[in-house]
């Protein structure tokens, strides 16, 4: 029988002992709590022998085989303890199916977690979605948010589930929409066989917008207003089928007053800049982001180095994917970093320490270990005003995140680079590339070839990175419906281009003075015919 405190330590000291046993037959005791042991009795059952609950904690006894049972619990020990929601359940999905275990069980240590991370609180960053069009807001009560012409407050979201839809009700307040089946309206209305007939004069539509507003004035919600919008049109029923089901849309659009409060992601703010501010991140579609990520290899525990003016977005996508976990160095132009994208993810106060800022006007001086971090200013500390000391006290900050980043890449062993800028790339890569350590990969982006053509070839000029490849990314959207499935007629024509690399040593091996033998290679042998008589 075996106690221990913690069971992280026990399983970790008796894997290195038993590594090299198959079973083990003396029974554990597993002092975690509720949530793990119901998570380990619905994986193994067959392998708890006995469960107890006390005033301080739960525990039960388990018997199996270590090599499997051990790295089980001490995953979920650590996991339990490090994530939570759905990243917990990333992380472990891909060893526990390699052992069949069903998915729906780290599914339902998810939906254990506390119910309050699932639900909006207030001061949380959420993205605002109705239709194709986003936007990101801070949650705060008794302040008024305008989206898409309409202004509302968002005081009712606040402890409602992620995903919610709400519909705007007089007032500006939010109300939760109930789900309910509503009957089609084209169902139930005639359809007619083709549209040649139907002439577009602005005369089929009864009600004028007067009587619109009027509609609104009396709290008519958005499904009753298109209703009487059919009702009272004179072409509808001549429609065909599909002309039906486009013109409900197109007025469900126009009419409906509903949002739908989101979690911010990655891939929901990269749609939401592309599709309002393109040119605030060059450009850049979340699909390409997708796969600078992956061409970058960003993970968790890593040190990477990050130049982007993409307002953030790129920088926020680095710091999502790593969890938490690492180091992120931002390389910045200008007066300072620019993080609008960043907080709109809404990271959690950790995620903070992990981020790094360094001046890209100084990386010359610290490679030529020039950099002088220590150098205050003057001026600020002899003016007498709270102006002059406040402006000490920030200058003192600066000095000291300056130093903490320069300290980062005097090692030059970074994991990984990853640049993103409206700035021509070459000088900003053969400069940042000499801080990764050998065989990482580096992922540049540019909206345009010329710029990544003239990286590559000074990249094959100087060496120092193999496996140089140029590509450009392609998405095509399609509407898939009965009957109707194509191409969608709007759609981004370029994702822009990405050079990517894998940087290796660039020392040159010693020289040997000394006379070597050259040996000649042997002479080839000939093979001889036989002459026959």
């Amino acid at each position: 029988m075996f106690e221990f405190d913690h069971p992280t330590v026990l399983f970790y000291n008796s894997l290195s002992r038993r590594l090299d046993a198959t079973t083990w037959n003396e029974p554990i005791r597993v002092d975690y709590g509720e949530r793990l042991i119901h998570l380990l009795s619905t994986i193994c059952p067959e392998r708890i022998l006995n469960a107890k609950e006390t005033q301080a904690s739960t525990w039960v006894y388990v018997v199996g085989d270590i090599s499997y049972f051990s790295i089980l619990l001490f995953l979920l020990g650590i996991l339990n303890e490090c994530y939570s929601g759905s990243y917990k359940s990333s992380l472990l999905f891909s060893w526990l199916s390699s052992q069949k275990i069903r998915r729906e069980t780290v599914l339902m240590a998810d939906n254990e977690d506390d119910d309050s991370q699932q639900r909006v609180n207030e001061g949380d960053y959420v993205v605002l979605k109705r239709g194709d069009i986003y936007k990101a807001v801070q949650i705060q009560k008794k302040k008024k948010t305008v989206f898409e012409k309409q202004w509302f407050f968002l005081d009712n979201a606040v402890g409602e589930l992620y995903g919610t839809t709400f519909e705007v009700v007089s007032g500006g307040t939010l109300q939760p929409r109930k789900p309910k089946h509503v009957e089609h309206a084209a169902d139930a209305k005639e359809a007619g066989t083709d549209n040649r007939h139907i002439l577009d004069d602005g005369k089929s539509q009864k009600l004028t917008r007067d009587d619109i507003e009027t509609l609104k004035e009396q709290g008519l919600k958005g499904q009753e207003i298109v209703q009487q919008l059919i009702e009272n049109s004179t072409t509808f029923r001549d429609k065909t089928e599909f002309a039906q089901e486009k013109y409900i849309k197109k007025k469900k659009k126009k009419y409906e007053n509903s949002v739908m409060v989101l979690r911010p992601s990655c891939r929901i703010l990269a749609m939401m800049y592309h599709g309002r501010e393109p040119g605030k991140i060059c450009h850049l579609r979340y699909d390409t982001l997708a796969q600078m990520l992956t061409l970058g290899n960003i993970h968790a525990g890593s040190k990477v180095l990050v130049f982007e003016t993409c307002a953030g977005l790129v920088l926020g996508a680095v710091m999502e994917r790593m969890g938490g976990y690492g180091s992120v160095v931002q390389m910045y132009p200008g007066g300072g970093p620019v993080r609008a994208g960043v907080e709109s993810f809404g990271f959690p106060p950790h995620f903070n320490e992990t981020l790094h800022e360094f001046p890209i006007q100084h990386v010359n001086a610290l490679l030529a270990g020039t950099l002088d971090t220590d150098a205050k200013d003057i001026d600020a500390g002899r003016s007498p005003t709270s102006e002059g000391q406040e402006k000490k006290v920030r200058m003192e900050e600066k000095r000291k995140k300056l130093a903490a980043a320069a300290v980062l890449l005097q090692g030059r062993n970074a994991d990984g680079l990853v640049i993103a800028s409206r700035f021509h790339p070459c000088p900003v890569l053969l400069g940042l590339i000499k801080f990764l350590a050998p065989s990482r990969p580096f992922v540049v982006y540019s909206q345009y070839k010329e710029p990544l053509i003239e990286c590559y070839t000074k990249l094959r000029e100087q060496g120092g990175a193999v496996s140089l490849r140029l590509t450009d990314s392609w998405i095509r959207h399609y509407q898939v419906l009965p009957n109707r499935t194509h191409p969608v007629l709007l759609m981004s024509g370029g994702g822009g281009y990405l050079l990517s690399g894998t940087t290796v040593t660039t020392d040159t091996p010693k020289v040997n003075t000394e006379p070597t033998s050259v040996e000649e290679p042997a002479a080839k042998r000939v093979k001889l015919e036989e002459e026959t008589e």
